[in-house]
């Protein structure tokens, strides 16, 4: 069994930086792709980052590149969402998710694994 587990949310002030954790257990981490995503408030759930087996290849969406920074760290089963110049329309529930292949993709449905989420509310 799958297990993930997010951290690191909160209430903050626009313009500042958070740091998203996400610690797996009970699978072989290293060699799957890991991804974050968000649902905003009456919407759908996002794409938002996604790093490949090794941490050598990253994804981003549109709204988040520049600011936002996937990483992974396989000896330790986590892999982290560094947020910086956070903006009102971040706020959401952060999902981390474990993808079914090596190599980091957009789309849900190539994720087979999701932790319970971890709020994160940007006020301005």
């Amino acid at each position: 069994q799958v297990q993930l587990v997010e951290s690191g949310g909160g209430l903050v002030q626009a313009g500042v930086s958070l740091r998203l954790s996400c610690a797996a257990s009970g699978r072989t981490f290293r060699t799957y792709a890991m991804g974050w995503f968000r649902q905003p408030p009456g919407k759908e759930r996002e794409f938002v980052a996604a790093i490949n087996w090794s941490g050598g290849s990253t994804y981003y969406a549109d709204s988040v590149k520049g600011r936002f920074t996937i990483s992974r760290d396989n000896a330790e089963n986590t892999v982290y969402l560094q947020m910086n110049s956070l903006k009102p329309e971040d706020t959401a529930v952060y999902y981390c998710a474990t993808g079914k292949y090596y190599s980091g993709s957009y789309y849900p449905h190539d994720y087979n694994y999701w932790g319970q989420g971890t709020q994160v509310t940007v006020s301005s």
